[in-house]
């Protein structure tokens, strides 16, 4: 078991096959909720910065996906410029605006699973705290290895990139 905090107020704790990651913002629950439930804004944020993130489809709702590419355009990053990452979601349960479940997989073009890659089981939950919220996500992998994997991948430091763009459109929208 491990813990950490961020300088961006990041907070990570690993247990065994499972990384929980909290973040504050100080924007309400309901407008963090949108950011994740609206395709326009949810692109405008996704993946780490230098990268740009396209929907292929995108069906908010229980049992909906969501196939999408983030794609790095920033040419500073050297070998990743021009990578393509494919990703598709299956959401299993919706509690707007508290909670959002659902499976995360590697996916190729077409939105099939890349075989060999983790699978990954995603709890986003929305916690109200006056005029902030706290964002608390919950991600269980199969095995302790593929957690291991995914952090090596850089999972971390992308996510709280990642955070850094939500945090910036967050306070654009205020």
């Amino acid at each position: 078991m491990s813990e950490h905090e961020a300088a961006s107020g990041l907070s990570t704790h690993i247990d065994g096959r499972v990384l929980v990651l909290e973040r504050t913002f100080n924007a309400p629950q309901n407008m963090l909720f949108q950011a994740y439930s609206d395709p326009d804004r949810l692109t405008s944020w996704w993946g780490p910065k230098g990268w740009e993130t396209e929907n292929r489809t995108f069906e908010f709702k229980p049992e909906g996906t969501w196939h999408y590419c983030m794609r790095c355009t920033d040419k500073s990053q050297g070998d990743f410029y021009g990578q393509e990452s494919w990703g598709k979601a299956i959401f299993h349960e919706i509690a707007e605006p508290q909670k959002i479940v659902y499976t995360d997989v590697f996916s190729d073009e077409e939105g099939n699973a890349v075989s060999g890659m983790p699978e990954m089981e995603i709890m986003i939950e929305f916690k109200e705290n006056g005029e902030k919220t706290r964002l608390v996500v919950t991600t269980e992998f199969a095995t302790e290895e593929q957690l291991k994997e995914i952090l090596g991948m850089g999972m971390i430091e992308g996510f709280n990139s990642q955070l850094d763009r939500l945090d910036d459109l967050l306070e654009k929208q205020q």
